[in-house]
């Protein structure tokens, strides 16, 4: 499988199952999709927003047992852009991923692990720090690896977001100027390293600011 990252903005994600699993996938998407959850029960209605999350983002509630004829019906009405199938029937998991299939829309199969056919979503165990997002996945064979794993990465990417808004401004003020590419690129590179921007990152934006046009002034020209 190869990761890529998919915008949910304004799309709709449709999860047959309101169990545990149900209700994770639905809070995970519900960051920046419209999510329907279709179950005869649910074990878990308490979603809180986040700071994060999209204005039109959501989760509505479907009290509804379908058979397998009947989850045809929900993709076709609904249109999502993925299907999560996590009910303890596998026959309704199973005409899911079929409906899915048939509509050429991405499928996440909860009950299964390990290879997994085309078009199918692997969820990742995810760690955020403003626009930085770093993603952790066993291809399903082991979640509990990946939470260890995204645990364990946690510290490593506190403060990242900050540097990325500090050098995503900076770059377009170098590319504004006549610095050359190679002195840009070097540039970036010496302002990564400087533990001294890091630090101030989260407590004095203007000084790690100042701390890293200092970096770059003193990049010598001359880089190869």
């Amino acid at each position: 499988m190869i990761p890529l990252l998919h915008d949910f903005t304004g799309e709709t994600v449709l999860v047959f199952g309101g169990g545990p699993v149900g209700a994770r996938k639905a809070r995970r998407f519900a960051e920046e999709a419209r999510v329907l959850v279709v179950s005869p029960e649910f074990c878990d209605r308490s979603f809180e927003p986040s700071e994060r999350r999209h204005p039109d983002a959501g989760v509505e509630f479907v009290r509804d047992a379908p058979d397998p004829e009947g989850v045809e019906g929900y993709v076709e009405r609904v249109g999502p852009a993925l299907v999560v199938a996590a009910t303890d029937s596998a026959a309704v998991n199973e005409a899911a991923v079929e409906a899915a299939r048939e509509r050429g829309t991405l499928v996440n199969r909860a009950d299964e692990h390990g290879g997994r056919e085309a078009g199918s979503v692997v969820v990742p165990a995810t760690v955020r720090d403003g626009s930085v997002l770093a993603a952790v996945a066993t291809g399903g064979r082991a979640p509990a690896l990946s939470k260890h794993l995204r645990e364990r990465i946690e510290s490593d990417l506190e403060g990242a977001g900050a540097m990325a808004d500090l050098l995503g401004e900076l770059r377009e003020g170098f590319q504004r100027t006549e610095m050359p590419p190679e002195r840009r690129r070097a540039a970036v590179r010496a302002i990564l390293r400087d533990d001294s921007v890091w630090k101030h990152l989260g407590t004095d934006g203007a000084k790690a600011r100042r701390l890293a046009e200092d970096v770059a002034a003193d990049v010598p020209g001359d880089t190869s």
